[in-house]
């Protein structure tokens, strides 16, 4: 795990950035607590570990080997949000801290490794990627044949790699472009009006009543209204595009399973006991 610091940033993209989507907008600062991020994607190891301790078990049983591309050290995929849940509260009783998903306002800050907001009426902007204006293959697991600039094309991902192969972002933080998506915890809308300012996970008025709202924990036991969930930073099949900081996939269901979804980890406290 990763202490990511507390700051203000702003989140989403301006219109001006290449290949951006309305649904990245409108910008709006963020302002976010300290918290702790997985240096990277949950690993299939670490999944193994945690779906076999069954005498765990929250509300779903877990496939200790669900992953199409096999390697103890490559990113756990296919599985799904609720599936994800069921490992971070798995992982919390085990521990006695609180695990969880992170929002999409935590993933986005963590990412980006900046703790400076804009000025939203000068022009500026963060770059698209946290090493800067375009992003190559000696830099993350994705779909290189077609370029985001002018950086020459190269052959097509084959399947995830095993993670902490390219360089992390300034937070220490390794593979949040590419390789696979990560699941968030937020319902999927279709813009940022209305969207929280404190790092929140944002649901729409469907939050169940054993949701820890003072610190975010939320159970797989969960019943959600909305069935698309968040999904940040793209994945070894995707262009470019999509692999930007700000880019919010919706493309999965939260009972869907895919090899290009992973998720990783945050934790927000203390012992429980």
């Amino acid at each position: 795990m990763v202490a990511i610091p507390g700051g203000t940033f702003t989140m989403g993209s301006p219109e001006s950035e290449k290949n951006s989507y309305d649904y990245e907008r409108p910008q709006h600062n963020v302002t976010l607590q300290a918290f702790f991020m997985g240096k990277y994607p949950v690993t299939q190891a670490q999944w193994n570990a945690i779906a076999l301790m069954t005498d765990l078990k929250v509300e779903r049983d877990l496939d200790p080997d669900p992953s199409s591309f096999k390697g103890d050290n490559r990113p756990v995929e296919t599985v799904n949000w609720y599936e994800a849940v069921e490992f971070c509260d798995r992982l919390s009783q085990l521990t006695g801290r609180e695990y969880r998903l992170p929002s999409e306002a935590e993933w986005e800050y963590a990412c980006r490794g900046v703790r400076e907001p804009l000025k939203l009426d000068t022009g500026k902007s963060y770059p698209p990627f946290y090493f800067g204006e375009t992003i190559t293959g000696k830099l993350a697991n994705y779909d290189v044949s077609r370029p985001y600039r002018d950086e020459p094309p190269g052959e097509r991902s084959k399947g995830t790699t095993p993670v902490g192969e390219f360089p992390p972002n300034p937070f220490g933080l390794y593979d949040m472009h590419g390789n696979v998506w990560e699941w968030c915890l937020d319902d999927w809308h279709h813009n940022y009006e209305g969207a929280p300012t404190d790092g929140s996970a944002w649901i729409d008025d469907n939050e169940p009543e054993n949701v820890k709202t003072e610190n975010q924990s939320y159970s797989a036991k969960n019943e959600y209204k909305s069935p698309y969930s968040r999904l940040r930073g793209g994945s070894w099949i995707d262009y470019p595009d999509y692999c930007r900081s700000a880019i919010r996939g919706n493309n999965f269901r939260r009972e869907d399973r895919n090899d290009v979804v992973g998720f990783r980890i945050v934790c927000v406290s203390g012992r429980t006991g």
